[in-house]
């Protein structure tokens, strides 16, 4: 079968697209045609020897896909046939995975695989976010910084699906189509006074502030975060890792709270599928992760360097079959 192989940690130079043996199940494990690999983050942190999880190279990664079960063992909660979402962590940007029963869920009714690809990591990192962690209700303002990334275009529509009214904060130019389509009710460009603007649309300030990037972004933001309100780090996309003054905190009663949902799910395993039925309620309400571009199995590289260099609005998926 034809797949991405990481020789070197030396980011997407180091992927070749190789032929490589398909993959056998192990006892109980389940094997999969992909159709599509959502691309996001990890895969590319990977590729540069920099994530929490390092494989020994050689190694094909791709966490996110979406498929069709070719083999399922008897007696396993799958059968051949079955459209599935598989939390691969590694081998997804190939034309087959294996994985346990437990990795995989159903491909929501209605969507497709491109979509079903692109709703793995970050939607359910967005609902594990606003839920779990802040504990958004109903009718709060929600800012989310980064947000015409994927975490970002993902955690406003979870937050408008919540029932949230949600302000977009961007630094990239020509994103407002986009944050609009996702639901976004104001938009506010990451720009010199962007703090006096929030103001200007909510006087006491956001009751949530999601941030995927963390950087030079954060001291500003923190101030925009209401009394009673919540500051949620998910990542720092932005690379910076900022610090936090802790009188700002103490005195304006707020919290300052983690989102590492891949830990998360470590140790508590079954909140994907939690989350996951949660999310599929959405999606029959209304819902649909947004897919932005589409690129193929060999332009792998290419996808992963965009991504690094901002130039993916949204979210990208790879394409392994029609």
């Amino acid at each position: 079968m034809k797949a991405q192989v990481l020789s070197s940690e030396t980011g997407p130079a180091g992927l070749t697209l190789d032929d490589v043996p398909a993959p056998t199940p192990a006892d109980g494990q389940v094997l999969v045609d992909i159709k599509s690999c959502g691309i996001c983050f990890p895969d590319l942190l990977m590729s540069q020897g920099k994530y929490q999880l390092r494989v020994p190279t050689p190694f094909t990664p791709g966490t996110e896909v979406a498929g069709v079960v070719r083999e399922a063992p008897e007696g396993s909660s799958v059968k051949a046939g079955d459209k599935v979402l598989v939390a691969s962590i590694v081998g997804g940007f190939a034309e087959q995975v294996a994985a346990a029963p437990e990795q995989l869920l159903p491909l929501p009714e209605g969507l497709t695989f491109d979509e079903g690809a692109a709703m793995g990591i970050n939607y359910q990192t967005a609902l594990f976010a606003l839920k779990i962690r802040a504990q958004t209700a109903p009718g709060e303002v929600v800012g989310v910084l980064g947000a015409a990334g994927g975490v970002g275009t993902a955690s406003i529509m979870v937050a408008k699906a919540m029932g949230a009214k949600v302000i977009a904060i961007v630094h990239r130019k020509g994103a407002e189509e986009l944050l609009r389509d996702a639901g976004a009710d104001e938009i506010i460009q990451l720009e010199e006074g962007w703090g006096a603007e929030l103001k200007k649309i909510a006087p006491e300030g956001v009751d949530v502030m999601i941030d995927p990037s963390g950087g030079d972004v954060f001291d500003e933001a923190l101030r925009q975060v209401a009394p009673d309100g919540r500051y949620v780090v998910i990542g720092f996309a932005a690379g910076g890792i900022p610090t936090v003054k802790l009188n700002r905190v103490l005195f304006r009663n707020i919290a300052v709270v983690g989102a590492a949902w891949g830990e998360y799910v470590r140790t508590h395993p079954g909140i994907p599928e939690l989350l996951h039925d949660e999310l599929t309620e959405m999606i029959a309400a209304g819902m649909r992760p947004l897919v932005n571009v589409t690129y193929k199995l060999d332009e792998l590289p290419t996808a992963l360097t965009d991504l690094a260099e901002g130039r993916i609005l949204g979210k990208a998926v790879v394409k392994i079959a029609d």
